[in-house]
């Protein structure tokens, strides 16, 4: 089972495979049953089927410059794994680069990733290695982009707090071997889920080099045909108190339940392009 994010389902819209070894290991957390308990109800709550949205991502550098990204997006899924495509449409300096994701309900299987680089004609599988690095120059990773395995993380309840008029329990997770921390890029993270409908809508990353914090920000959450979708994310990268980089991540023209065909999930699709 994997743990949803408003922001880790980037077409949905996006916040854990057992230690594989000694070697591996990292110092355990003793895992609070109640923390579990939310977090698979995180898990469980339905997120759709046969999304088809549109996305504009903004870039936002320390000195306020700001980059405009208009995205296409399409998710359906397979069973209990939700296959992801999503193409740039603008600016013309992206536009078809196109991002494939296979994200597979099972923990020790690892997901799939392809993007797609039309200036190359060239599509590169995202190794595990590479999931931490930034995706399109966003504050996002790669490993943002899929649901986190519940199984890969430890948790514990850190306390009940309101959150923009709404109360939330706030829950540590921590990797439980040294391969995850490598694979995300981060070595802990607290996320804030909201008691009255389990959706993660704050969450405090620490990223692996420990100098840097990433803060996701839920500032738009809507409900649409039952399902609740975050339209609007914030995710910002700091050190100390200086903002290096924000990423503000807008969804519009959302609807479920679109008949899409399977073969559009297909790196041969990907490369195809809008």
């Amino acid at each position: 089972m994997k743990f949803k994010t408003p922001t880790v389902r980037l077409a949905a819209v996006m916040g854990l495979v057992f230690v594989s070894s000694i070697t591996h290991a990292v110092p355990a957390m003793a895992d609070d049953p109640k923390a579990r308990s939310i977090i698979q109800k995180v898990d469980d709550r339905d997120d759709g089927d046969n999304m088809i949205s549109d996305m504009e991502m903004t870039l936002i550098d320390k000195r306020g410059k700001k980059r405009i990204r208009k995205i296409r997006s399409f998710s359906k899924d397979f069973g209990k794994d939700t296959y992801k495509l999503l193409f740039f449409a603008s600016p013309a300096d992206v536009k078809n680069t196109g991002f494939l994701t296979y994200d597979y309900d099972n923990d020790e299987r690892s997901d799939d990733q392809w993007l797609y680089l039309p200036a190359l004609n060239k599509t590169k599988r995202i190794a595990n290695d590479d999931k931490s690095g930034s995706f399109m120059g966003s504050d996002f990773n790669y490993y943002d982009m899929t649901k986190r395995p519940i199984g890969k993380y430890d948790y514990k309840l850190l306390k009940e707090q309101d959150v923009k008029g709404v109360k939330t329990w706030v829950i540590q997770a921590v990797p439980r071997s040294k391969d995850v921390i490598d694979e995300s890029g981060y070595t802990k993270s607290v996320v804030f889920v909201r008691q009255d409908n389990y959706v993660v809508i704050r969450a405090v990353n620490w990223v692996k080099d420990g100098s840097k914090l990433k803060y996701l920000d839920v500032r738009k959450l809507e409900l649409i045909d039952g399902i609740w979708v975050a339209t609007e994310t914030h995710m910002t990268t700091k050190k100390g108190k200086i903002t290096l980089h924000k990423t503000i991540l807008k969804q519009s023209n959302i609807s479920f339940n679109k008949p899409l065909d399977k073969d559009l999930f297909t790196v041969r699709r990907l490369e195809k392009g809008m």
